[in-house]
C-alpha cells in the first residue's frame, strides 16, 4: 500500500472504532435523563435505580469514546497535514467551538452528576444529566457541522490557495448540516434504545428485576419506535440534497449507469463496475427515484457514465451500505411496533424478548453503514469539488504510516476489549440492591 491508502486505513479504522461509542453517548444520555426525571417528579424508586444502572453504562461508553475521539482528531495533523493547511481556517473554527462550547460543558457536568448522588438535590442532580445530554448533543451538531462542510462546502473563499472562512453562519445553517445532525442523531436515539431494550429483554428472560426493567424497557422501546419512525420518514429528505448537491453519490448508492428520466428503484439488483452495468436488476418500483431525489417522477437523474471512471464513488461500498442502512431501518420500525404492541405482557414472549437481545447489535451496523456511505460516497474528494483526497495527505513515508496503522489497531483491539468486558459485565450485575419501601414492596 502507498501512504495514501495508508491513511486512509488508518483514519477508516479510527473512524469506524470511534463510532462505536458517539451514538450511545448521544442516546444513552437522553435515557438516563428521563428517568431520573420520572424519578424526581414522581419518587419511584424504581428510576432512580435505572437511572444509576443505566448511568454507569453510560459513563464507561463516555470514557472510551473521549479517548478514540482524541486520537482521531491528531491525524488532521499527521496523517492529513495538507487538508489542514488547505481547509484549517474552518474545519479547526467548527471543532475548536465543539471543543470549548460543549466538550467541556459535557466533561464537567457528568462529573458532577457521577459523584453527586445524596450530596447534591435531587432537582440539582436532574439539572447536571439534563446539561450532560444537552452538550453532547451540541458537540455532535458542530462536528457534523465541520463533516456537513466536507461534504458541501459554502460560506467561504479562496485566498492564497486556502479555503478560508467568510460567512460563519451560513455553514451552521445549511440545509445539508442540519439534515445531517438530524439523521444522525436520529440514528443514536434507535440505537440507544435498542440497547436498553436488548438489556432489559435479557434480564426479563431471567427475572432479574422484573419491575425496573419492565419499566426499563418501556422507556427505550418508546424511544427506539419513535425514531425508527422518524428516521424512515425524514430520510427522503437525504435523497433529495444529494440530488442537488451530490449525484454522483446518489448514482453511486443506487447503482446507476445510465441518465434517464421517470427512474424507477430496484429492490433486487446487483451492480457491475467493471462492466459499467447492473449483472441483476428486478421488482422495480417505477419512478421512485425521481420521486424521491427531486420530487417529481419525470425529473432526470444523472448516471454514473455521466460522469469520468475517476470521479465516480466506489460504487459496491456505496451501493451496499446504503442497502443494509434502508432494510435494517424498515426492520427496526416493525420490531420495535411489534414489542410495544406486546408490551404489556412482554414478559410472556421469550421468543420476542430473545429476539431483542439478539438485535442489539443491528443498529450499530445501520450506524457504521451510514458513515461509510456518507465517507465512502463523496470520493474522490474531501472536500466536494475542491480538494480531492490524494491531495490531502501528508507529505510522509510509508513505513511512517505502516507502524502508525498496526499500533492504532493494537490499541484499539485492547481499548474495544475493555469497554466491551466492562459494559458486559455491569449489564449482566444489574442495578444496586433495592432498599427502603422498595425493597419491602418486592420491587
Amino acid at each position: 500500500m502507498d501512504v495514501l491508502n495508508l491513511s486512509r486505513l488508518q483514519f477508516a479504522v479510527a473512524t469506524y472504532f470511534h463510532f462505536l461509542f458517539v451514538p450511545l453517548t448521544l442516546g444513552l444520555s437522553i435515557l438516563v435523563a428521563v428517568m431520573e426525571t420520572i424519578y424526581v417528579r414522581r419518587g419511584d424508586d424504581d428510576y432512580r435505580r435505572a437511572a444509576r444502572f443505566w448511568g454507569k453504562l453510560f459513563l464507561i461508553n463516555f470514557a472510551i469514546g473521549i479517548v478514540t475521539g482524541i486520537t482521531l482528531e491528531f491525524q488532521f495533523g499527521t496523517n492529513w497535514s495538507r487538508y489542514s493547511a488547505f481547509v484549517g481556517d474552518i474545519f479547526g473554527s467548527l471543532l475548536a467551538i465543539e471543543a470549548t462550547v460543549a466538550f467541556f460543558l459535557e466533561s464537567t457536568f457528568v462529573a458532577v452528576w457521577f459523584f453527586g448522588w445524596g450530596k447534591l438535590s435531587p432537582k440539582a442532580h436532574l439539572a447536571c444529566i439534563w446539561i450532560v445530554a444537552v452538550a453532547s448533543n451540541i458537540s455532535a451538531f458542530w462536528i457534523l457541522t465541520a463533516n456537513a462542510w466536507m461534504q458541501h462546502p459554502v460560506g467561504y473563499t479562496m485566498r492564497n490557495g486556502r479555503a478560508e472562512l467568510t460567512d460563519l453562519i451560513a455553514i451552521v445553517t445549511q440545509k445539508y448540516a442540519l439534515l445531517e445532525f438530524i439523521h444522525t442523531v436520529g440514528g443514536a436515539y434507535i440505537l440507544a434504545g435498542f440497547f436498553v431494550v436488548g438489556i432489559s429483554a435479557w434480564h426479563l428472560l431471567r427475572k432479574n428485576e422484573e419491575f425496573l426493567f419492565r419499566k426499563s424497557l418501556r422507556i427505550g422501546l418508546a424511544f427506539a419506535l419513535i425514531f425508527s419512525l422518524f428516521e424512515i420518514l425524514q430520510g427522503h429528505m437525504n435523497a433529495e440534497i444529494l440530488g442537488a448537491t451530490q449525484p454522483a453519490k446518489l448514482a453511486a448508492m443506487e447503482s446507476l449507469w445510465e441518465t434517464g428520466r421517470g427512474v424507477p428503484v430496484n429492490l433486487v439488483q446487483w451492480p457491475n463496475a467493471a462492466e459499467e452495468r447492473n449483472s441483476i436488476e428486478a421488482l422495480a418500483i417505477p419512478k421512485l427515484l425521481s420521486l424521491l431525489g427531486f420530487y417529481d417522477p419525470n425529473a432526470e437523474v444523472k448516471g454514473l457514465k455521466d460522469y469520468p471512471r475517476d470521479a465516480r464513488p466506489p460504487v459496491l461500498p456505496s451501493f451496499l451500505s446504503f442497502r443494509i442502512m434502508v432494510g435494517l431501518g424498515f426492520l427496526f420500525v416493525a420490531l420495535t411496533a411489534w414489542a410495544w404492541i406486546k408490551r404489556e405482557r412482554i414478559v410472556d414472549s421469550p421468543g420476542l424478548l430473545r429476539l431483542l437481545v439478539w438485535s442489539l447489535p443491528l443498529p450499530y451496523l445501520a450506524c457504521q453503514t451510514g458513515w461509510t456511505l456518507a465517507e465512502v460516497g463523496r470520493q474522490p474528494w474531501i472536500v466536494y469539488g475542491i480538494m480531492k483526497t490524494s491531495d490531502a495527505v501528508s507529505p510522509i513515508s510509508v513505513s511512517q504510516v505502516g507502524i502508525s496503522v498496526v499500533g492504532f489497531i493494537l490499541v484499539y483491539a485492547l481499548l474495544g476489549a475493555v469497554d466491551f468486558y466492562l459494559l458486559f459485565k455491569f449489564a449482566r450485575k444489574g442495578p444496586q440492591p433495592a432498599t427502603g419501601l422498595s425493597a419491602a414492596m418486592g420491587r
